[in-house]
């Protein structure tokens, strides 16, 4: 049984989706990260950078549980464990992973920082919006020009999919989705996977309130060096 420590946000999603395209028994365990979940002393023994997604392998090889964080680690960790959605060695695996480090370095950073500055700064900061949406059509230019020609981003359905498809979310990105065609197709076509269709009615279950307050603000957006340790 796995134990995934987990919020409604694309970095979750990613988790949720390999689980149910498996089949691997996993519970939920929530992590209100607008509450300031997160920074609980039992959460920080799992996920030391205090960020979900986490997960806790009761079922190893060696018996022992096994405490993960970072999304990218936890889905090629997962893949390994299933054999599933990654290759187990050559060329192929290794175009997987650099899609998957390609989302982890470059497409969830950069999209997060226009999510942020477009939506949630307090002061709307032209520069910063106009810096972040450059390289957000940047991004969705270099996912664009990989799917030419191919269904999923390394040619099979693979955990680099399931990194990616979460973050692209154009209605709150500024980005005419038209304008990539391949994107746009590609994903239609992760969103009608019955896997995906599951994991994403698991948020809609939890019903989680987009209204950000001013405590919600502090927490999600106050996160100094002794916010993790008070």
């Amino acid at each position: 049984m796995i134990d995934l420590y987990y919020w409604t946000t694309p970095n979750g999603h990613k988790i949720t989706i390999f689980l149910e395209e498996t089949g691997l028994p996993y519970r939920i365990k929530p992590v209100n990260i607008a509450e300031g979940e997160q920074f609980e002393d039992d959460f920080l023994a799992i996920s030391p950078n205090n960020k979900i997604p986490a997960i806790v392998d009761h079922d190893t090889v060696d018996g022992e549980p096994l405490a993960l964080f970072e999304s990218g680690n936890i889905l090629e960790y997962l893949a390994d464990k299933t054999g599933s959605y990654l290759p187990s060695a050559g060329a192929k695996r290794y175009t997987v992973l650099q899609w998957l480090f390609w989302q982890m370095a470059h497409l969830g950073p950069m999209l997060g920082q226009n999510h942020h500055f477009r939506k949630y700064a307090p002061e709307k900061l032209e520069y910063a919006i106009d810096r972040y949406q450059k390289e957000t059509e940047r991004l969705y230019g270099v996912l664009d020009d990989q799917l030419s020609g191919k269904a999923y981003i390394a040619g099979d359905y693979s955990i680099a999919d399931m990194a990616c498809y979460p973050w692209i979310l154009p209605e709150n990105q500024g980005i005419d989705i038209a304008e990539f065609d391949n994107v746009q197709i590609w994903k239609e076509r992760i969103k009608g996977r019955p896997a995906v269709q599951r994991a994403y009615q698991i948020a809609d279950n939890m019903k989680t309130n987009e209204v950000v307050t001013e405590k919600s603000r502090n927490v999600l957006f106050g996160q100094g060096r002794r916010t993790a340790h008070r």
